[in-house]
């Protein structure tokens, strides 16, 4: 047993919602998916600007990495704030040492130019080399038309979508909706309500799909490839693991954390460079998952990337100042709160 393990894999994360803990409370308690979104996301993203999205996923990558996590799969929006935005995320994360493939969602809640702007973001960012690919925000957002463009453009560029799918009932529809369009290079999020199965990888939060009283997804039904992600609730994968492993056994009792280790293991298609990634754990069996299951309060020591350089030492980002990042992150947070 040993100490040592390569690099985490979120496979499916919000960086923009780093700053969100401590938020205004919604004008009225939602009831549903649809209502959390309309009353509480969709009114964040909205506020969101340059600063506040730099800053965001400052914070995000640098808890990522003090829980061990070297690589994320992000998933962004930003309606008042498209042109540029995933760079901008790309940098941050570059900047603290944290492998990023990030991507805007696309949508048409805010009318056909909206999605027109988004798709051209989408483009823009892997025209020019970034790591990523198109987003859609989910099928009960979009026309049939921009699910269509949004595919084609994945299709001509050979990155996939990254989509949010059958998450309430509200998406009830988008196995139906998709079935012509998903590929196996797709990332289909959540899936909790998806009625057939669609080519892609699927992308379990549990942790979320509890918050948000969605139901359990039940990842095993399916044939597919299973990444674990959080939702935008933090990068620590061992934590989401863990909470995986116990509602996984909750359904079926002869489930084992191999399961759930294989899930964290999918993640190395998206990142094969962070299997090369040495973490060193606060815990002698990091690499056992029977232990791991089991032990809570495991934090990443130190985090070398596999060309060698130390990001993190005795817990602490070495690129940048852990003290800095939390005072221009919560100075940005006091702003986004203002606007909610």
């Amino acid at each position: 047993m040993a100490n040592v393990t390569p690099g985490l894999v979120c496979g499916h994360h919000h960086l923009y919602s780093a700053l969100a803990r401590g938020m205004p409370a919604p004008p009225t308690r939602p009831r549903t998916v649809l209502e959390l979104l309309e009353q509480v996301w969709w009114r964040l993203d909205v506020a969101l600007d340059e600063e506040i999205i730099r800053w965001s996923a400052m914070l995000g990558a640098v808890e990522a990495l003090q829980s061990g996590t070297t690589a994320i799969i992000d998933h962004h929006e930003s309606p008042s704030c498209i042109e540029g935005s995933l760079s901008i995320i790309a940098d941050a994360c570059a900047e603290v040492g944290v492998r990023v493939n990030t991507t805007y969602g696309v949508t048409d809640r805010h009318g056909a130019d909206g999605a027109r702007r988004g798709l051209a973001e989408n483009e823009r960012y892997l025209r020019e080399g970034g790591r990523g690919m198109v987003g859609v925000h989910a099928a009960f957002t979009c026309t049939d038309e921009t699910l269509a463009a949004a595919a084609g453009l994945a299709a001509d560029l050979g990155a996939g979508v990254h989509i949010h799918v059958a998450e309430g009932i509200d998406d009830i529809g988008a196995g139906a909706r998709l079935a012509s369009l998903a590929a196996d290079d797709w990332l289909l999020v959540h899936c909790v309500h998806l009625d057939r199965q669609l080519p892609g990888t699927n992308a379990h939060n549990p942790r979320s799909n509890m918050n948000n009283a969605v139901g359990y997804a039940r990842p095993t039904r399916w044939s597919n490839p299973v990444v674990l992600g959080t939702d935008g609730i933090g990068a620590d994968m061992l934590e989401e693991g863990r909470l995986a492993y116990v509602r996984l056994r909750e359904d079926d009792i002869t489930a084992s954390p191999d399961t759930v280790w294989q899930w964290l293991e999918t993640g190395y298609t998206f990142f094969p460079e962070a299997r090369d990634d040495r973490v060193t754990w606060s815990y002698d069996h990091a690499d056992s998952p029977w232990h791991v299951v089991f032990t809570p309060g495991m934090r990443a020591v130190d985090v070398e990337l596999a060309g060698g350089e130390v990001v993190l030492r005795d817990g602490l980002p070495t690129r940048v100042d852990l003290a800095e990042v939390r005072a221009r992150s919560a100075e940005q947070a006091a702003r986004l709160f203002a606007q909610l």
